[in-house]
Formats: structure tokens, sequence, C-alpha cells
């Protein structure tokens, strides 16, 4: 569908996606500019929609474009970096983490865009896009949740009811935090607020259940 878009010059074609993916990350759908993108991408308006039929056409490409290399670039590096945690199911959740906060300094303009995303509702998201997440999370879920240690909880405590408790809590966090920013810009949020405040949390959660 994009043909044309795919054999542009890497560095045109690049420029065109991150201009897109900072407006989008900076202003919501309805208020982000055409004009502004293909100012800060240094083309013409022409020139976008010639690879591009609509606004929501780009908007569109670009969610596909990121959940591809997300899926590309950490899938495999969260397998590895939880497979360092080994068992560890609380510090499965510190390295990734971790891992979120270097991707977003690696790849700002991706990690705000599907962080943006995140803060609207994807049940409103067309459905192959919406598969795709849902595949992404639950590989996720899949490779957290495998093999863990439960020799790590303390020995007076039923150690999968406090494993419940722990995802129970994670999990709360997580939508409670994700509730408390819903229709706030990405680009506007400290982010390493909320890093050291989750990480807290963790270590909070060590010194309550593990031995």
């Amino acid at each position: 569908m994009h043909e044309k878009f795919e054999q542009l010059d890497s560095n045109k074609k690049l420029k065109i996606i991150e201009a897109a993916l900072e407006e989008f990350s900076t202003y919501d759908f309805q208020h982000a500019s055409t004009n502004r993108i293909v100012k800060n991408a240094g083309i013409g308006k022409g020139m976008l929609f010639y690879y591009f039929n609509s606004k929501k056409d780009l908007y569109t490409y670009l969610m596909h474009y990121c959940l591809d290399r997300i899926y590309s670039q950490m899938v495999s590096q969260l397998e590895t970096a939880i497979q360092e945690a080994k068992g560890d199911f609380i510090e499965r959740y510190y390295v990734t983490a971790r891992l979120k906060s270097e991707y977003m300094g690696e790849e700002p303009h991706v990690f705000n865009f599907m962080s943006s995303l995140i803060l609207q509702d994807f049940a409103e998201l067309p459905n192959d896009i919406q598969q795709k997440v849902n595949t992404l999370q639950q590989q996720a879920y899949d490779l957290l949740y495998k093999d863990i240690d439960l020799s790590l909880f303390k020995n007076d405590i039923d150690s999968e009811k406090a494993l419940n408790l722990v995802k129970w809590s994670l999990d709360g966090y997580q939508q409670e935090l994700e509730q408390k920013l819903k229709g706030e810009q990405i680009i506007s949020i400290n982010l390493k607020e909320y890093w050291d405040e989750f990480y807290e949390y963790l270590n909070l959660l060590k010194k309550v259940y593990y031995q």
C-alpha cells in the first residue's frame, strides 16, 4: 500500500517519519497539523500526500511502523533481560522497566508516539493494530510469568498467594497510572519521576514478600 514511500531515499523517509511521530506525540490526532509535519520534514505538502492518502492514512502507517520496530528491536532484548533476572518475578519487572527507559533514550520518537497511543483508547484502534498490540502484550506477559522461582518468597507465607498479590499490585499500579495520565501529552510528562516511583514500589514489594 505504501510501496512508493518505502522506496524513498532512507534519509528523506526517516525525516518524514520522525516529523510525523513528533507531531502526533505533541498533539492529539484532531489537532495534529500536516503543515507542521511537512515544514519540520523539509518537504512540500504535495509530496506528503503523494505517499499518503490522508492524515489518517499517515497515522495508521506510523502505528504499524512503531509496532514493527518495537517487535524487531525489543522482544529479543526483553527475553535476554528476563533470562538474566532468572526466576525472580519482581526483578523481571525491574529489568523490563529499565529496558523501556533505555529504549526511550534510543528511540524517543517511537517511544513517545506509542506512549501517546496508550494514553488514548486502544479499543478505538483498527483491528489489525489491536491484534499487533495484543500479540506484543501477550508475548511480554508470557516471558514475565514463565518459570517463576517461588522459593524466593518468605517461608511463612503461601508463595502462590503472595505471587498473586504482587501481580495484582503491579497491574493495579499500571492501570491507576494510565488513568491518571489519560489524555496528557507524553512529552509534557516527567517520566523519570514515574520510573523512580515504580522502582521504589518494586523494592518495597521485595521487602514485604521476599526472604
